[in-house]
């Protein structure tokens, strides 16, 4: 793909270009799986970009209420140009993508679609497939609640058959019953499936799929029974503020029987519960496929994040300065010290251990059991000797190439551990000179030890790799290590709230309803939900607009 602003301003980045060793147009392939692939991204990639609708770059400076509905518009104006240019399933798929809005389309596509063809009968594709196809319903999924995430087994909300209606009626018993989360819920979706309790005959089957009808399809208002809203903003500017996630409670809501999605199992007209012969296991296929796309989402999103940063990495390199960030200063000051090792003058400050070079080059760490790592001096000799070794080896391998800058650029990832090792070392050495000292208090200091020992050996743990490369620990003493920082984690747990309130925040300096001091979480998250600019309102603003006509299959399109 061209980039944008190349030919007008001229390619800085044209001389790293040059140097590649391999073809960047077989590379695309090689990424995408086929020239087919590439072709197909590529026009849709051109075509959002060029389109004025699509534009991004003020996202940020939207408030809530203004993204919500230039979210709803740019949904609209893709689906227009899906039908008006017929694109294939494929083509608007990644037409959406290159959008790059969360938005509640996401969800009608991404699980609410899928749900219906995995769960649900022949005929209930039949019915409910080509109204979700033209998008006569909005469709999200309803299964996490407000006291139960992954725990699906752990779900509250119930649906009771009632023979004498040949219906449910869906319920929300407790507050953290409550439907919470589900994208598009919010204040987009006229329909959901709705994960519940099953109950006839007065015995609970477990959870199953429902399609509940939320919303009016006239003007859009909530139906008789149901409580829905937005749960508010999340972090980030923009970023995922632009999808409704929402709250949902059921009071006694009805539907009829064959709203069940009966591919797994079914409830006759008696009440009678009957499995099918299809594996349970697909009852959960919606979430394992959304997982499943979740990492596949996270790949690209991973691949943008490196992308930017090499690409200003680069540039950074030709025009920032030679100094470098903190980092690179730690690891010149290490190297100036380790070629002043053979002087005779004696480091000082922070390098002191350095000193000590002949016995921490040939030093063996002495712990022999587990408990061996509550000893502070293994700990910190053994940080000691992982931090001197690499910066010595970094400083021979500088020394062999053609002049130093060179050699500082051909090892900076080399230096930049280094220089991390030797942070990590101060660290746990004033932890140690602190808790060493008097400290008043019952329990006290013996808390801020295993805390010690918790940071030190969980750095250990994470870097095993350069304490076992430099030979300052063998693999028996690192699996001690891991074993001991077991046993921490549990004697510091029961302690974790009582030390976290020693911080001695007040609820209104934390601004979390999360964090509250008193733990009464739901409730006030529940509460809080309602506050947001999007709940102003029950129909939301820019449904006239942009929903409606979707809805009733209004939207005017441009004859090609």
């Amino acid at each position: 793909m061209a980039m944008d602003h190349a030919a007008a301003e001229g390619d800085h980045l044209a001389a790293e270009r040059a140097a590649a060793r391999f073809d960047v147009e077989a590379m695309k392939v090689a990424w995408a799986g086929s020239r087919h692939a590439v072709d197909v991204a590529d026009r849709m990639a051109r075509l959002v970009a060029s389109d004025p609708v699509f534009r991004k770059d003020n996202r940020t400076m939207l408030s809530r209420k203004d993204l919500f509905k230039d979210t709803l518009r740019k949904a609209a104006h893709a689906w227009k140009r899906i039908v008006e240019l017929r694109l294939t399933e494929e083509e608007a798929s990644l037409l959406r993508q290159y959008v790059d809005q969360p938005g509640y389309v996401d969800l009608h596509w991404g699980m609410f679609v899928p749900a219906i063809k995995g769960q649900g009968t022949e005929e209930q594709q039949k019915k409910w497939l080509p109204l979700a196809y033209k998008f006569q319903i909005i469709g999200c999924y309803a299964q996490t609640e407000l006291g139960h995430g992954s725990n699906v087994q752990g779900l509250e909300t119930t649906a009771t058959f009632d023979p004498k209606t040949d219906g449910f009626v869906i319920h929300s018993p407790t507050l953290t019953s409550s439907k919470w989360w589900p994208g598009g819920l919010g204040k987009a979706s006229t329909h959901a499936v709705v994960y519940a309790r099953l109950i006839t005959e007065g015995k609970d089957y477990g959870i199953h799929g429902f399609i509940v009808q939320l919303r009016s399809l006239e003007d859009h208002s909530p139906l008789p029974g149901v409580t829905l809203g937005d749960i508010g903003g999340k972090f980030g500017s923009g970023a995922y503020n632009s999808m409704d996630n929402g709250v949902l409670r059921f009071d006694h809501v009805r539907i009829p029987r064959d709203q069940m999605l009966m591919r797994l199992s079914q409830v006759t007209r008696e009440g009678k519960y009957v499995n099918s012969d299809v594996p349970k296991q697909l009852l959960y296929g919606t979430m394992v496929y959304v997982r499943q796309s979740i990492v596949a989402d996270a790949s690209k999103a991973l691949s943008r994040a490196v992308c930017i940063a090499v690409r200003y990495s680069a540039i950074r390199k030709q025009f920032g300065s030679q100094d470098g960030g903190p980092e690179t200063q730690v690891a010149r000051i290490l190297m100036k010290t380790v070629s002043q090792l053979t002087s005779g003058k004696q480091p000082v400050g922070t390098m002191a251990y350095m000193g000590k070079v002949q016995h921490l080059m040939q030093s063996k760490c002495a712990v022999k059991t587990a408990e061996d790592w509550l000893n502070p001096a293994f700990i910190q000799e053994a940080f000691e000797a992982r931090a001197l070794r690499m910066a010595v080896n970094c400083a021979q391998n500088i020394g062999q190439a053609a002049n130093q800058e060179e050699g500082f650029y051909e090892r900076s990832p080399d230096l930049l551990e280094s220089a991390v090792a030797h942070i990590q070392l101060i660290i746990v050495t004033k932890f140690i000179e602190k808790v060493q000292q008097d400290i008043p208090g019952h329990g006290v200091k013996e808390q801020l030890q295993n805390l010690c020992n918790v940071y030190a050996l969980y750095i250990l743990h994470k870097h095993l790799g350069d304490f076992l490369a430099t030979g300052c620990i063998t693999p028996k003493q690192g699996a001690l290590a891991n074993e001991q920082l077991g046993k921490l984690y549990a004697q510091v747990r029961p302690n974790a709230v009582a030390l976290v309130d020693a911080f001695n925040y007040t609820d209104h300096y934390l601004g979390s309803v999360l964090g509250r001091y008193d733990g009464n979480v739901y409730p006030a998250l529940y509460e809080e939900a309602w506050k947001d600019p999007l709940n102003e309102t029950v129909v939301p603003e820019g449904y006239h607009e942009y929903l409606h006509p979707l809805l009733k299959q209004q939207l005017k399109l441009s004859r090609l």
